[in-house]
């Protein structure tokens, strides 16, 4: 079986290309990949690469996430989140594939403080929000076979992350300020992939799984407390950090082009009990990702 991954470098597309390895072939590009087209901002081409290659699966992890950027980017951002994903939509459909794709929870306007279901009403308050929901329904449209994995706060052992950047700030400052008023659950990406390979594995025996599913680890947290379990761990490894004091603080104190939703939590209650998974504590990961990192 051959399986298509767009996306090949991104967080979850360097996890995906281990997990999804024992399933069959993977065929993984990126933008800069030279034998087929990778490149999100030729929708035509990527089309053509599945034309080309006529995967069984295809897995795209590949998206323009640059949120802030996307505000004065936005046919940019559209033609790789939402205009490329429909065009290789329209070529799974027409080849019989299943294409799994993922989204994000800045579909909602992040009002309220109860975990979006998958069905709520969606209100995208960016650029990069709206570009990504045009891409689940180009994609709903157009590929009957298909998984969309909405996730939120998505942190990877390798590159940068958040826990890496609040370490060295604890480093360098006897002072830290966080956001305190925007809530989630740390999303690893080896995760997210490990469980992609295994809904991939039902769906091939059972086509009445397609359809939108919320992925993301267990429990809630907010930016600060977060913070303050990374710096916590740090101390326990024996690092040695200047911070003495990390501030809350409101997403007012730190103003960005994009508005960042408040409520990022995700109702995962569909995703477990299709696929019969238990998703972890979002704690879980992010030990094991410091373990891995901090050593």
């Amino acid at each position: 079986m051959n399986i298509l991954l767009f996306g090949k470098n991104g967080q979850v597309g360097w996890e995906l290309q281990r997990a999804l390895a024992p399933l069959g072939n993977v065929i993984a590009l990126d933008s800069r990949s030279s034998q087929y087209c990778g490149n999100f901002n030729d929708p035509t081409g990527v089309a053509e690469t599945v034309r080309a290659i006529k995967p069984q699966i295809i897995v795209n992890a590949a998206a323009y996430t640059a949120v802030d950027k996307a505000e004065g980017d936005k046919e940019n951002a559209r033609c790789i989140n939402a205009l490329a994903v429909t065009e290789i939509a329209k070529a799974a459909e027409e080849i019989g594939a299943w294409f799994i794709h993922y989204s994000t929870d800045y579909v909602f306007d992040g009002q309220g403080d109860t975990p979006w279901r998958e069905d709520d009403a969606t209100g995208p308050l960016s650029v990069y929000g709206s570009t990504k929901l045009e891409g689940e329904r180009g994609l709903q449209q157009h590929c009957s076979r298909h998984l969309i994995f909405r996730t939120s706060w998505v942190y990877a052992a390798r590159g940068n992350n958040f826990a890496k950047t609040m370490i060295k700030l604890a480093k360098e400052r006897d002072t830290i300020s966080v956001i305190n008023d925007q809530h989630g659950a740390p999303t690893g990406a080896d995760l997210i992939a490990d469980c992609t390979a295994h809904a991939i594995r039902i769906a091939l025996v059972n086509k009445n799984v397609a359809g939108i599913y919320h992925l993301i680890a267990s429990g809630e947290t907010t930016w600060y407390a977060y913070a303050n379990k990374v710096i916590k761990i740090a101390k326990q490894r024996g690092l040695e950090l200047a911070v003495q004091t990390i501030n809350p603080v409101t997403t007012s104190a730190f103003p960005t082009p994009a508005k960042r939703p408040a409520n990022s939590r995700l109702n995962t209650e569909k995703f477990q009990r299709t696929f019969n998974l238990t998703l972890p504590e979002w704690q879980v990961g992010v030990e094991r990702m410091l373990n891995e990192t901090i050593g």
